[in-house]
């Protein structure tokens, strides 16, 4: 009896704690979409409304000629759109593809430097990206490639924070027995890997290329630097370009842009958020 009682108890205290659960729940819910709502909202707006009321969290009727403008001018979204999409899919295959590949191998293998060669690059993961800008860009000027996206899709291949992470999910989740049988059935090692790991770390791989996909598709720094043709512009330079003339910003069109910009991120994510929760979970596992 005195089990059900405190059962009893402690699942009314239970009930009697979740409205203030939930109400913060969905307080951070609103404070999460009212940033997006914003700048839907004020891209549908004109500039001296805009100005007079910086904040409206109702739409307005310039939707229509703030578009005319945008496409007046030399924001082109198609071509803006192929570009990113281009650069950010290309990033997010090789990224997801060697990091994984590499982290099968410092899980898999037993070899006399693995440990060095993780703490290598768990070293390199600490060095700030910015720190090699002016020797990335000498060096792609010296080969001739810029106004390419060679140099803004390779370096992909080479992603320590990737390699971690999919490193701690496979320590979780991979069976080396099931890759020893895999090797006595005959099976190649990269059909081992192609086939058995690549499917076990599903999870890991959608999560981690909603990350890389809206990271390459937001990118600013290196392509306004090695991009400098008109059709080679992605949405983000599009964007940084409407703001250049200071002397006749069109607010409500620099929002619009950036909508444009952001809605295939939502797509992205909406299409592979629900593997976020399983992979974060297991892949934070640590040994």
């Amino acid at each position: 009896m005195s089990k059900i009682k405190n059962n009893a108890e402690s699942t009314g205290k239970l009930f009697k704690g979740r409205p203030i659960v939930y109400i913060i729940l969905i307080l951070l819910a609103v404070l999460s979409i009212l940033p997006f709502w914003i700048m839907l909202v004020n891209a549908t707006r004109s500039t001296p409304e805009i100005q007079q009321r910086a904040l409206s969290l109702l739409p307005s009727k310039s939707l229509l000629d703030n578009f005319q403008i945008l496409t007046r001018g030399s924001f082109d979204a198609l071509v803006g759109f192929k570009n990113s999409m281009i650069l950010a899919s290309s990033v997010t295959v090789l990224a997801i593809y060697f990091s994984s590949l590499t982290a099968y191998g410092l899980v898999a293998y037993d070899w006399k430097f693995k440990n060095a060669f993780f703490t290598f690059i768990m070293c390199i993961l600490m060095i700030p990206g910015a720190v090699g800008v002016i020797g990335f860009y000498q060096m792609v000027w010296q080969l001739g490639w810029n106004n390419n996206f060679l140099p803004l899709i390779l370096p992909a291949m080479a992603s320590p924070s990737l390699v971690f992470f999919m490193r701690q999910y496979l320590l979780a989740t991979l069976s080396l027995e099931m890759i020893e049988a895999a090797r006595i059935d005959g099976s190649g090692e990269f059909a081992t890997f192609n086939r058995i790991v690549l499917p076990v770390m599903k999870p890991a791989i959608a999560t981690q290329a909603i990350f890389v996909f809206v990271g390459s598709w937001n990118n600013l720094f290196l392509p306004l630097i090695l991009l400098t043709k008109k059709e080679l512009f992605t949405m983000p330079i599009m964007v940084s370009v409407l703001n250049g003339d200071i002397y006749n910003v069109e607010l409500g069109v620099i929002y619009l842009g950036v909508a444009m910009t952001v809605l295939p991120l939502f797509v992205v994510y909406f299409a592979l958020s629900k593997y976020i929760i399983a992979g974060v979970a297991l892949g934070g596992v640590k040994e």
